[in-house]
This record gives C-alpha cells, structure tokens and sequence, in this order.
C-alpha cells in the first residue's frame, strides 16, 4: 500500500507522545487531568523536550480557543491522527462546546482509546450526555457531540464513510487538527486528503504541527533516529522549510495559510506562561533547545479567509 510503511512503528509515536505529555504534566508545565488515565508511568523527560511539549500544546489550545470564540461554538473540530489526545475533556471542563468533535486514528490506537474511555469513569463521565446513549464496538465510540473512530486515513472513501457516520455536516466550519500526522504518509496521499477537505468543506481551517529543516545536519540526525524505529518519514518533502509546508495547502486549492517556526511561537507565546514554565526545570542546553524549536512548525490554512485573522 502506497502511504506509512511500518503502521506499527507509527501507532507507537502515540504512546512516545502521550508518555512526553504525562512527563510535562506532572512537572507543572500545563494542567491535564486525563492523560492519566492512557499513561500509567513515564521517564523524566529532558527538559527541552517539554519546554517543546508546553510549547505545541499551549500554542494549538490558543488557535483552536480562538476559533471557537469565533464561531460561537457553531463550528465542528476533527482530529486526524489523535492519538490519546485529551482536547476534547480539557475543553468540556473549561465550559466550552462545540457541535461536534470528531477523533480518527488507526483503529489499533482507538480501540486502546475507546478501552480507557469505558473503563475510567472521568472519561467516561466526560462524553456522557443524558438524554443521548453512548454506541460503542472495538474500535469506534459515538456520543452526542463526540465521536472516536477506527479509520485508514490513506483511504479517502473510508474516511468519508466514517466521518458521515460521525455526523459531520460539510456546511459547518470545521477546523482540522493534525500533529505529527501528514508527514507519515506520502506526498500523493496527503495532497489528496487535504484537496478533499477543500472541496467537501465550506468552511475549513486546519493547523498542522509538524518538523521542518529537515536538510541540515539536525535535520539528517531527527530522520535517522526516526528511520532507526522503522519510521520512515515518506512526506518529508513537504517538511523542508516552513515555506514548503505553507505551498502543500495552496497547492491542494486552499486559500490562505501562514505559519511559524517553534522559535517564533514560543516569542508569542504569553509571557507570564513563558515565565513560569523555565522556572520549573534548570536549562543547561539553551542551543539545543533552539534546534529543536527550529526544526519544528505550526501552520495555519483555510479555505474561508475569515479564519485568516486566527493567529498567535
């Protein structure tokens, strides 16, 4: 099959990912009572490494807050590629809604997400509503206004038959998310994906977090540590500049999109956060973490330019 190569080895940068948010959390970086509940025990992580943890998750909480203010909770979010991401609980817990949330991954990490989800009563709690029944199987969960499904996102057909069951509507503004996603599959296999959307939606806004830089030296070193763990980075391409990560959504027919790199990001981000992050761990390797900040980015694309003022 033309995409991932090793699906296993992808499957498994979920549970590296939610071990490095449990780390960060547990230190004070951000609040997440959930990820808990999918990550029993993690090793310290470095420093930077959550320092680059606080960073993307904060940064992406502050887009998808403003996208929500800006529509009034009338809007729809989809998470392709979720993983045992937490979003959904952290927003409901801060009183905001939105009509529809929808999470796809491969059905091997959803299955373990709809398994933790039935078993720890928080999460469960959560997506409950009670004039609306929970329908569950192995790899899929639906509730009211949640929805956790087992889907190939290579298969496009596939993805919209699982999405018309999740009762996404196409005439709603749906913002995408993506982390670390789009860059495990081919170049052919995300330019249609994201030219679908285009197409599909009325109104569609999608922030991708992913590398970028990935020519120079720190760049070689990150895809061979990767390729070491049988990932194979086949939309690399896209991850040279990013300038590059911008054209893949102009490409695919988008309207807009503007992004920056980790560095940019953390200078934005609120500088009383900022301030009470770096004093929760000493930093002896500050050029180290300017590499990994460099080599990392945060894009924003829409196909209706009112989302074009959602910024940092």
């Amino acid at each position: 099959m033309e995409g991932i190569g090793n699906d296993e080895a992808v499957i498994a940068t979920n549970d590296d990912a939610s071990a490095c948010k449990k780390c960060a959390v547990s230190l004070g970086y951000w609040k997440d009572p959930y990820i808990g509940y999918f990550v029993r025990n993690c090793e310290r992580r470095a420093p930077e490494i959550n320092r680059g943890y606080f960073a993307r998750i904060t940064a992406i909480k502050i887009i998808v807050d403003k996208f929500i203010k800006v529509t009034g909770g009338r809007c729809q979010i989809v998470n392709i590629g979720a993983g045992f991401d937490t979003l959904y609980w952290r927003l409901k817990d801060e009183g905001q809604s939105v009509s529809n949330f929808v999470e796809l991954d491969f059905p091997g990490v959803t299955s373990r997400k709809c398994m933790n989800i039935q078993r720890m009563k928080p999460l469960l709690k959560g997506v409950t509503h009670e004039d609306h029944d929970i329908k569950f199987n192995r790899n899929n969960l639906h509730t009211y206004d949640y929805k956790l499904t087992g889907v190939d996102l290579r298969n496009l057909s596939d993805v919209e038959t699982k999405l018309k069951e999740s009762d996404i509507v196409y005439d709603v503004p749906t913002l995408f998310l993506a982390e670390c996603v789009l860059v495990y599959m081919t170049i052919s296999k995300s330019s249609q994906l994201l030219k679908w959307i285009n197409e599909k939606f009325k109104s569609a806004f999608f922030v991708n977090y992913e590398m970028v830089n990935l020519e120079d030296r720190f760049g070689e070193v990150m895809l061979s540590n990767l390729r070491t763990r049988g990932c194979d980075l086949a939309g690399a391409e896209a991850c040279v500049s990013v300038d590059t990560q911008k054209d893949r959504f102009i490409a695919a027919g988008w309207s807009g999109a503007q992004g920056w790199d980790m560095l940019e990001v953390w200078n934005l981000l609120p500088p009383f956060d900022v301030s009470r992050v770096t004093q929760l761990e000493m930093l002896d390797e500050h050029e180290l973490l300017k590499q990994l900040f460099s080599h990392y980015a945060l894009v924003t694309a829409w196909t209706d330019e009112r989302w074009e003022s959602i910024v940092l």
